[in-house]
């Protein structure tokens, strides 16, 4: 049975539009180890890309065996500020891709509106996506729940089955299958192709060859 066609993409933005991922676990590692319940990059990637700010708490509490304040990010906030303005760049072939697209398309994170914003903003990308920006802090449960996608997709008009998603975590995977979308998976960054692998998942490594792998999934 041939799937009906792509009517709406759906991007992330961390590691798919904006190859922020290497950077942030970068930070991250330093921020636990002056928690003092240190990860390692490795872990960083296994355990906190993708992950709800419920998910990356959890796991710092469980390490260090008590409870955070809430909030307790706000203090770190300006590392991650710092090293965007001085590091952060678009994902490699992201605009080409975005170029050769003919299905509508946004964004949908498990970053705040602000934080998107001004990722998209300091890559260029952010007009390309006005308009069309969807937050975790839109709906009661992040990824890997499906209602953000579900909210974006619902907000824009289209039917979840005539949606793809394309994402470079585990969590964010998990949440498009979940949702009934069509789930692709990004690679070419810190991310392995063994974490957004599974079931009804395109894993693919270079984003220049997503308007062609769309086309095959019905677009």
């Amino acid at each position: 049975m041939t799937p009906p066609p792509v009517e709406l993409v759906i991007f992330d933005c961390d590691g798919v539009l904006v190859d922020s991922e290497r950077i942030c676990v970068k930070v991250d590692a330093v921020i636990t180890a002056e928690l003092g319940c240190a990860f390692t990059e490795a872990e960083i990637v296994e355990l906190f890309v993708g992950s709800s700010t419920e998910v990356y708490t959890a796991e710092i509490e469980k390490r260090l065996g008590r409870h955070l304040e809430q909030g307790w990010q706000r203090k770190y906030e300006h590392l991650y500020q710092e090293a965007f303005a001085a590091e952060l760049t678009a994902v490699d072939g992201i605009q080409e891709a975005l170029d050769l697209l003919t299905a509508p398309f946004c964004v949908a994170s498990n970053g705040d509106h602000d934080g998107i914003r001004h990722s998209l903003k300091l890559t260029g990308l952010s007009e390309r996506f006005e308009g069309r920006v969807f937050s975790a802090t839109d709906v009661s449960r992040g990824k890997p729940a499906p209602d953000l996608f579900l909210h974006a997709a619902r907000s824009l008009g289209i039917d979840p089955s005539r949606c793809a998603v394309v994402e470079d975590s585990a969590y964010g995977v998990q949440a498009a299958r979940a949702a009934g979308m069509r789930a692709f998976g990004y690679c070419g960054g810190p991310t392995p192709a063994a974490r957004p692998a599974g079931p009804g998942t395109v894993v693919f490594d270079d984003m220049r060859a997503l308007p062609e792998l769309l086309g095959a999934a019905g677009h």
